[in-house]
């Protein structure tokens, strides 16, 4: 469970991210014009009237707290924290095609709705307002270094995207089997990398210097791998009426997760069982449930809630490294356990 002080410092920090960075996102989707400017609405959940329905805005939070923690305003990361919201959004648009699902927070997806090839062009007119935005607002100099992180940060979660469906295509044990650290490899650059753009670029336009910048970085890599731990977690035996998803929904979709490759790793009687009742294929409910209590008999859920723990070492490490006032040094500390909080 989140403690209730840390969601009250979380909200308080995301409703601050979300009110300066909505006008923003939608100026830039207006500017899209017609059809497109209609199915970006569609996506952010503006047509029904809401206020940023769109996700929790942890990378425009991420972005503003950097902006304070090195002495900014909150209105400096803003450029940074629409960019980065811009191209999440993007790439959800596009994953959905990839993945084939057809819901997303609740409503059909935009390629569901108005077909792959109007989901293909509003992803890719998103992915242009990005960086539109990120130079368009922030200094010459400032803005294009931001950019260049942007730029590495989408190529590393296209490399990671990749590495994830072709993951799908290798055998559950063996030679050729998933190991953990390849998992994480791709995590870092299918989840991290946009995390770790958003704080060191709200950093660096407000004045960081590369170095602190590049601390930031780090801290969003490693809240990134909290959170895909955290999610894995929760794929496999997360509440449905929380997630919104079916219960042992990863083990449904034969996805590799942590849990699942950790599990397969340990090389107990339980490994032996899971692979063997992997390779079968899990044809009923009574399969589901037997497989994800041998990946936590094998010890794969508890191995992925240390990973998760640890990587928010790995954020106090660089927030220790950092002076900066003790309310921002506490939303970083109050987002990072919020997020492995859901498992609690």
């Amino acid at each position: 469970m989140i403690a209730d002080s840390d969601h009250d410092v979380v909200m308080s920090a995301s409703r601050r991210a979300r009110e300066l960075t909505e006008p923003v996102l939608r100026a830039a989707v207006g500017r899209l014009g017609g059809a497109l400017a209609g199915i970006g609405a569609y996506h952010f959940g503006w047509q029904s009237g809401d206020s940023f329905a769109a996700g929790k805005a942890i990378r425009p939070t991420l972005a503003v707290l950097a902006a304070e923690a090195v002495g900014g305003a909150p209105s400096d990361a803003v450029p940074a924290a629409a960019a980065a919201e811009l191209v999440h959004n993007f790439s959800l648009i596009h994953d959905d095609i990839v993945d084939g699902d057809e819901l997303r927070r609740g409503q059909p997806a935009v390629w569901k709705a108005y077909g792959v090839p109007a989901a293909i062009l509003i992803g890719d007119a998103l992915h242009s307002e990005a960086f539109g935005v990120l130079l368009g607002g922030s200094g010459p100099n400032t803005g294009a270094a931001a950019a260049e992180r942007l730029a590495a940060a989408m190529r590393e979660m296209a490399i990671g995207q990749v590495e994830d469906i072709r993951f799908t295509e290798r055998p559950w044990a063996g030679e050729h089997a998933v190991r953990i650290a390849e998992y994480e490899v791709m995590a870092v650059a299918k989840t991290g990398a946009l995390l770790g753009f958003s704080a060191s670029a709200g950093a660096l336009l407000a004045g960081a210097d590369d170095a602190v910048a590049g601390c930031f970085d780090r801290l969003g890599r490693h809240l990134g791998l909290a959170f895909q731990c955290t999610d894995d977690v929760l794929g496999i035996w997360g509440d449905p009426t929380a997630t919104g998803k079916p219960v042992f929904g990863d083990l449904r979709e034969g996805k590799k997760t942590l849990p699942i490759i950790a599990a397969l790793a340990a090389e107990t009687p339980a490994s032996s069982r899971l692979v063997a009742l992997l390779d079968a294929g899990l044809r009923t409910d009574a399969d589901l449930r037997l497989a994800a209590q041998l990946v936590e008999d094998a010890g794969g859920r508890e191995f992925t809630e240390r990973e998760a723990a640890r990587h928010l070492t790995g954020v106090a490490d660089c927030l220790a490294s950092v002076p900066m006032p003790a309310e921002i040094r506490a939303g970083f500390e109050a987002l990072g356990r919020s997020l492995i909080g859901r498992i609690r």
